[in-house]
């Protein structure tokens, strides 16, 4: 049966597709432009081409979706029975999609809320389904919205990189250019603060970085009911170790979550990126 509140976002919320479908969650995919050859997010293609543009220093870039393919995605649920959107997208601060969402919601058939999640990954994708739920036990929009950007002020996102590299070239890197002078020398640790990438702390080694990362993670989930992700890009096997020793370290994780992180992301990132997100319940 329609459901009055529908839920968008974008690929880079990472979710699951069975979760995409349980919730019947709409995701409008950013394109990544791989030697000039425009590629949806979220494909295996994308991802195999994304890693071989990377390897061979092929030209990436990435960009957002247009005001129209949003557009398209809010006539479909209002064809569909919705009353009111709840779209839900990546951090303003290193993504134009919010801007898109929030030109195609002025014309759209039903009112359209556009949330900034501060977030991306799956600190965005917990804070879709926060949204999700609550339009599922038939809240409205404002409760919907209410919910995600609550779950997403809760939530916390760190990342370590091998090397700065790839955020410097898409100019996502923000305060943490502070780093560059000294990138050869250290492993940095960063983490989203208010949507920007910010600098947490420099470690001389990989082995003790992702230590650390364990620790931060660890820490914000203390014994409370979270949910966990790890992603990684080209680094699985040190995704799973990491995934193992923290459900062993948070019990209240009802599942740690690994995944690799797609080609829009992985751009900025680069091979070895490895991060925790950690959403309290």
């Amino acid at each position: 049966m329609p459901r009055s509140v529908a839920i968008v976002t974008d690929s880079t919320a990472h979710l699951p597709l069975t979760e995409v479908e349980r919730h019947r969650i709409t995701v409008v995919p950013l394109t990544v432009v791989l030697d000039g050859d425009p590629v949806p997010d979220g494909t295996p293609e994308a991802a195999r081409r994304l890693e071989r543009a990377l390897r061979e220093r092929l030209p990436v870039t990435t960009s957002r979706p247009s005001p129209e393919t949003f557009a398209a995605a809010y006539r479909r649920a209002a064809e569909e029975g919705a009353e009111a959107v709840v779209s839900l997208h990546l951090s303003a601060e290193i993504s134009g999609t919010y801007d898109a969402a929030v030109l195609a919601g002025r014309d759209a058939p039903v009112p359209v809320r556009v949330v900034d999640s501060a977030m991306v990954a799956m600190a965005l994708g917990f804070s879709v389904l926060a949204a999700a739920e609550t339009a599922e036990a038939g809240g409205t929009s404002d409760e919907a919205v209410a919910a995600a950007v609550k779950r997403a002020q809760s939530t916390r996102a760190y990342f370590y990189v091998d090397t700065l590299e790839h955020l410097r070239r898409g100019g996502r890197i923000g305060a943490a250019q502070a780093l560059l002078g000294s990138a050869l020398a250290v492993k940095p640790l960063l983490e989203l603060v208010e949507g920007r990438i910010e600098p947490l702390e420099k470690v001389r080694t990989a082995g003790k970085a992702i230590a650390r990362l364990e620790e931060l993670a660890a820490a914000h989930a203390g014994l409370g009911a979270v949910d966990v992700a790890v992603h990684h890009l080209a680094a699985e096997e040190r995704a799973v170790a990491l995934a193992e020793r923290l459900r062993d370290r948070i019990p209240g994780a009802a599942q740690v979550r690994v995944s690799e992180v797609g080609a829009v992301l992985g751009a900025h990132t680069g091979p070895g990126l490895l991060a925790a997100v950690v959403a309290p319940r």
